[in-house]
C-alpha cells in the first residue's frame, strides 16, 4: 500500500505519531485480507479479526508530506492465531517494522479454529511455519485468557 504522510497522522514533534503507525498496519492487514479474495469469505462466515498482540521498531520518523510504503506479510500461525510481518518503506529502505499476533472470531461468539480459516479462504496455511523466535515473543507478551482472572499488581 502506498500512502502519504498528512496533517492528522503527525503529532507535536511534526512526525508521524506512534499510535498512528498502528492505525496504518490495521488499513495494511485488511489491505491484504481484500486483495488476496480472503475477505468475503471471512465475512460471509461472520469471522473477523482481533489484535492479540503486537510490536514494532522504529528506525526512522516518517515526516509531513513524505509518501512511503506499507508492505504486509503473512509470515506463520499457530493453533490459535495468524502473524504478520508489516513494513514501513521509503525508497525500499525500511523506516518501520511490526509484527501482529491476529486471531480471527466469530460474530455469534467464539474463535475461529485454524480449520476453519482454512477452509473459509480456501487456502491451506498449515505449511507457514512460524518463525521460533515469533512463537517465543508470543508467549512472553500473552496475557491470561479473557474470563482468567488478571490482577494488576507490581
Amino acid at each position: 500500500m502506498t500512502m502519504r504522510v498528512t496533517l492528522t497522522d503527525i503529532d507535536t514533534l511534526r512526525h508521524v505519531n506512534n499510535g498512528m503507525y498502528l492505525s496504518f498496519m490495521d488499513l495494511g492487514r485488511v489491505d491484504l485480507m481484500i486483495r488476496s479474495g480472503a475477505w468475503p469469505a471471512l465475512s460471509k462466515r461472520g469471522y473477523y479479526p482481533v489484535v492479540a498482540s503486537q510490536t514494532i521498531s522504529y528506525r526512522r520518523s516518517l515526516q509531513l508530506g513524505q509518501r512511503f510504503d506499507l508492505e504486509t506479510k503473512l509470515i506463520g500461525l499457530d493453533a490459535k492465531a495468524v502473524y504478520c510481518e508489516q513494513r514501513f518503506t521509503v525508497d525500499g529502505e525500511i523506516y518501520a517494522r511490526g509484527f501482529v499476533k491476529a486471531r480471527f472470531l466469530k460474530k455469534s461468539g467464539d474463535t475461529v479454529s485454524v480449520a476453519e480459516l482454512t477452509d473459509a479462504v480456501g487456502t491451506d496455511l498449515a505449511d507457514l511455519t512460524l518463525p521460533a523466535w515469533v512463537e517465543q515473543w508470543s508467549a512472553d507478551v500473552s496475557l491470561p485468557p479473557s474470563k482468567a482472572p488478571a490482577p494488576s499488581e507490581w
